[in-house]
């Protein structure tokens, strides 16, 4: 009996095992075994400091449906954007997943590339990482830091490492992790772990650090045929020198080039610095202060025979022009407008019709394309066609035939009306103001604006390091003595101003409106910041409120710098 007990026993433990291999075994073939042959790490420094990562992968034998790469977790949280494509060839894209386990090691953020189809032997995967890695000399500006990994992590080992930085012509190599701006590995480990830095040296203007939050541009095509163009930037300055210009690049072939501040005035005339790429230096009337922002605007016009062709087929009219293909800096934002001439019809919006809105007015429609963060190279062109009746070129014209005949006939008819008595009646008005009192107070209100930029630029400084916290404190308070003295002056002269009465009372209500449009800014961004570091809230919707916060307290401060200048021209 008790052999039998036995033989059960081990007869049931026989089958448990057997099972257990059965279901944990897998086709040998479903396992990736390929050889990584060799990896070429291009690191770029763009315009506005933005970094450009490219690895070249070139492997041999099976990798299955998809590759692991990644780099050490700290970068993870400055990773902007990330593409993969096939073959050299951009159009080739492969899907990515950002933020993936590299096989559940610890310290790394991880990148999967998919293949639908047959894996490449060679694929390319690029990253674009935030200016924040590149840090610029307080003392000397033309001192720069770079922060990068030096090599990609990989999940298995790689023959040949070619590791190389792309900086503008005349950068000098001073030190750094690395030995020079191009250094190789020969049998890198797979897991390599690799922070590097370098620091280097370049004179001139040739890296700005800042960032693009928006550009719009308004293609506008009149009844002739003819194009004009306008393209509105909106930047933060986040260098540690003031911004007194930046290089902007229009569609080729632009011509008639002139720029505008925020109010409109005209701003120095844009200097050539590439011909070829259609690069201009835009010249600010006022710098752009570290942690400031600021807009601006270029107007131009385009070759109607170049951009605008007229379909033998259909009759209709094809608009096709090439956006942001030569342009070394990244857009955090970017959306381009076509409006049509009255009376026109969008027929097609080709390959932006997945991303676009169509706006239509009373007689005119407009296409809108909008892309979320770009970066050179990866241009787009837009193709618009549409339809347009000569008919319509008559139909301004008969409008205002029709008004002014109207306007004539009642005109005729008042003018022989009997006149009645007029009685005039003295307008009411609070005390009369003086305009040396009206200087002065622009002048105190101005001051108070550059105290409260200092304020802003001290406490930009302290969190970056750059000045000890007890000299922070001493200036600091300095200033706000500064601010209070002046506040509680600003404030008389506030009420006898607003009780003049008319315009100068609205223009009082204006800037109680704007100053606190921007007092709830700061505690708005706390806000958006504890949320985003408690991870409710991920880092786009993070970036897009802290935008909007931003164009909120830019709009308020145009608001009261506009105010003053009207003040001021109450004077003269």
């Amino acid at each position: 009996m008790k052999k039998k007990s036995l033989a059960l026993i081990v007869t049931l433990v026989a089958i448990a095992l057997l099972v257990s291999v059965s279901l944990s075994w897998k086709p040998a073939s479903a396992e990736p075994t390929y050889t990584i042959e060799q990896v070429n790490h291009s690191v770029e420094v763009m315009y506005n400091g933005y970094v450009r990562i490219n690895d070249t992968i070139e492997v041999s034998g099976s990798m299955g449906d998809s590759f692991l790469l990644g780099f050490p977790y700290a970068y993870g949280s400055h990773v902007v954007q990330c593409t993969a494509y096939g073959g050299g060839n951009r159009s080739n894209s492969l899907p990515v997943s950002l933020g993936v386990s590299l096989e559940d090691r610890f310290g790394f953020y991880g990148v999967e590339v998919g293949f639908p189809s047959e894996a490449p032997a060679a694929f390319n995967v690029e990253f674009v990482l935030s200016n924040e890695l590149l840090t610029q000399d307080s003392a000397n500006a033309s001192l720069f830091t770079l922060y990068f990994p030096g090599f990609p992590a990989l999940t298995q080992p790689a023959a040949v490492c070619n590791g190389s930085i792309m900086l503008p012509q005349g950068a000098q190599f001073i030190k750094g992790s690395v030995g020079g701006f191009n250094y190789s590995a020969a049998n890198l480990p797979a897991f390599s772990n690799n922070v590097s830095q370098v620091t280097f040296l370049l004179s001139g203007d040739k890296i700005e650090i800042f960032d693009i939050d928006e550009l719009s541009t308004e293609i506008r095509v009149n009844e002739f045929g003819g194009l004009s163009g306008s393209d509105s930037y909106y930047i933060t300055n986040r260098g540690s020198k003031n911004l007194n210009f930046v290089e902007a690049v229009l569609p080729l072939n632009a011509s008639g080039v002139s720029a505008e501040d925020q109010f409109g005035r005209t701003l120095q005339q844009p200097e050539v610095t590439d011909i070829y790429v259609n690069r201009y230096k835009i010249f600010f009337s006022l710098a752009v202060e570290p942690e400031k922002s600021s807009r601006f605007s270029i107007t131009y016009t385009l070759p109607t025979d170049v951009y605008l062709k007229k379909s033998v087929d259909s009759g209709s009219l094809m608009l096709n022009v090439t956006f942001f293909g030569y342009a070394d800096y990244y857009l955090g934002k970017a959306s381009v407008t076509f409006v049509l001439p009255e009376g026109a019809t969008l027929v097609d919006t080709g390959a932006a019709r997945n991303s676009s809105g169509i706006g239509s007015g009373i007689f005119q429609q407009t296409l809108t394309v909008t892309r979320s963060g770009v970066a050179s190279p990866e241009s787009f062109t837009v193709e618009v066609a549409y339809t347009y009746s000569p008919i319509w070129l008559a139909f301004r014209p008969t409008i205002w035939a029709c008004v002014l005949s109207v306007i004539g006939c009642a005109a005729v008819v008042v003018w022989q009306r009997p006149k009645a008595p007029v009685h005039v009646v003295a307008p009411a008005g609070g005390p009369r103001l003086r305009p040396d009192f009206i200087r002065s107070f622009v002048g105190s209100y101005e001051e108070k604006m550059k105290i409260l930029a200092e304020i802003d630029s001290l406490e930009a400084k302290v969190q970056k390091g750059k000045i000890p916290r007890r000299r922070y404190k001493v200036q600091k308070k300095t200033l706000e003595v500064r601010l209070s003295s002046l506040s509680r002056g600003l404030e008389e002269s506030r009420a006898r101003i607003r009780s003049a009465g008319g315009q100068y009372s609205d223009f009082m209500r204006q800037l109680e409106v704007a100053e606190t449009e921007i007092g709830t800014v700061p505690s708005n961004i706390r806000n958006i910041e504890s949320r985003h570091s408690r991870g409710d809230l991920s880092l786009e919707a993070y970036r897009g409120l802290l935008a909007d916060y931003q164009r909120q307290k830019e709009r308020a401060e145009a608001t009261i710098n506009g105010i003053l200048l009207r003040l001021r021209e109450e004077t003269h």
